[in-house]
C-alpha cells in the first residue's frame, strides 16, 4: 500500500494559503489540519484571519479555536496534537493538508522536537518583573552565559524569543540551542511541501489591504474586549500589541493601522526567510492552483 503523505502549505502571511489549500483539499478529497501559532486561540479569529465558517463548510479545519489566550501552548505541544489528529486522517485519506505560516510549528511537525518542559508561572514572572524594572540587556546576559550558541542565533530585539529560551535553560539546566538540535524524526508518512510567494510589492499591498479588511470586520473591538488578557502570550502579536498601545494613549488609531501594517509586512519578510532556508520546499505562485496539484500528483506516483 502507498505511504499516505502530508502535503504542507505554507509561506508569508496575506498570501493566500487558505483559499489555495481549500482547493487543494477539495480535490483530494481530504481534511486540512491548521499550524498557525494564533488561529488555535477561538476568541481571536478577526485577528488571525482564521478560516470562516463558509470555509469552514468547505472543507473541515483542525487545530482551528481550540484554544482560549490564556492557555499555554507550545510547538512541541502542537506536534504531539497534529500527529495523532494525521494518524486519524490517515485511517482514511491517502492525503492530508497541513497549512500555515507559523514556523517553529510546521518545523516540529515535520522534523520533531524534544520535549520542553511547561514554563513555572513563578518563572516567568520573575524574569518578566525582571525586564520590566532592569531592561532587555539584563536578560538578553542572562541568555548569553547560559546558551551562547542561541544567543548568536536569536533576534536580540525579541523579548519574546528571549526570554522563552532562558526559561528553557533554567528550567532544564541545559542550553536551549541543544534541545533544538536533536537528530530529525523519520514520519510515518511522506510530506511534500508547498511554498507560496509572490512579487513584494504585490503582497506588502495585499497585507495592507488585509489588515483594513480586519478593521472593517471588528479587530478593534476584538482587541478592546481582550484588554484584560493582554499580558498572555497569545496576545504578544501584530494586530493586538499596537492596538493595545492605542488604547493606552500611545497614538490614535490610525496610526495603530500603520504600524500593524508595517508589522506585518516585517513578519512576512522574517517568514520568507525562514522558508527559504528549506531545500524541500518547492515554490509557486498563489494563483497557481492547477500546477500545484499535478505537481502533487506526479510526487504521489514517484512516493514509495
Amino acid at each position: 500500500m502507498t505511504k499516505r503523505t502530508m502535503v504542507v502549505i505554507t509561506g508569508p502571511t496575506g498570501v493566500g494559503k487558505t483559499n489555495l489549500s481549500i482547493d487543494v483539499a477539495r480535490h483530494f478529497k481530504t481534511n486540512i489540519i491548521s499550524a498557525d501559532s494564533r488561529q488555535i486561540y477561538k476568541e481571536i479569529p478577526i485577528g488571525t484571519a482564521a478560516p470562516t465558517a463558509k470555509e469552514l463548510e468547505k472543507v473541515p479545519h483542525y487545530m482551528v479555536g481550540i484554544k482560549s489566550v490564556t492557555d499555554y501552548y507550545n510547538a512541541y505541544e502542537f506536534e504531539q496534537d497534529a500527529i495523532k489528529i494525521a494518524s486519524q486522517l490517515f485511517k482514511n485519506h491517502e492525503v492530508a493538508i497541513m497549512t500555515g505560516g507559523s514556523m517553529m510549528y510546521i518545523d516540529a511537525f515535520c522534523n520533531g522536537i524534544d520535549e520542553l518542559p511547561t514554563i513555572d508561572p513563578e518563572l516567568r514572572d520573575s524574569l518578566m518583573a525582571q525586564l520590566k524594572n532592569d531592561g532587555l540587556e539584563s536578560i538578553r546576559q542572562q541568555l548569553k552565559y547560559r546558551d551562547p550558541i542561541f544567543y548568536g542565533q536569536v533576534d536580540l530585539k525579541n523579548p519574546k524569543r528571549i526570554i522563552h529560551a532562558l526559561e528553557i535553560c533554567l528550567m532544564t539546566g541545559r542550553p536551549y540551542s541543544e534541545l533544538r538540535t536533536q537528530p530529525q524524526v523519520k514520519r510515518p508518512f511522506n510530506i511534500i511541501k508547498i511554498g507560496l510567494t509572490m512579487d513584494r510589492d504585490k503582497l506588502y499591498e495585499r497585507i495592507n489591504q488585509r489588515v483594513l479588511k480586519m478593521i472593517e470586520e471588528g479587530l478593534e473591538a476584538e482587541a478592546k474586549l481582550l484588554l484584560p488578557y493582554r499580558d498572555h502570550n497569545a496576545l504578544n502579536t501584530v494586530g493586538f500589541k499596537e492596538l493595545f498601545a492605542h488604547f493606552d494613549g500611545d497614538h490614535d488609531l490610525a496610526r495603530a493601522i500603520e504600524l500593524i501594517q508595517r508589522n506585518s509586512r516585517r513578519y512576512a519578510k522574517k517568514q520568507l526567510s525562514w522558508f527559504r532556508r528549506d531545500p524541500y520546499i518547492t515554490w509557486f505562485q498563489p494563483d497557481q492552483t492547477d500546477d500545484i496539484i499535478k505537481f502533487i500528483e506526479t510526487k504521489l506516483l514517484t512516493k514509495d
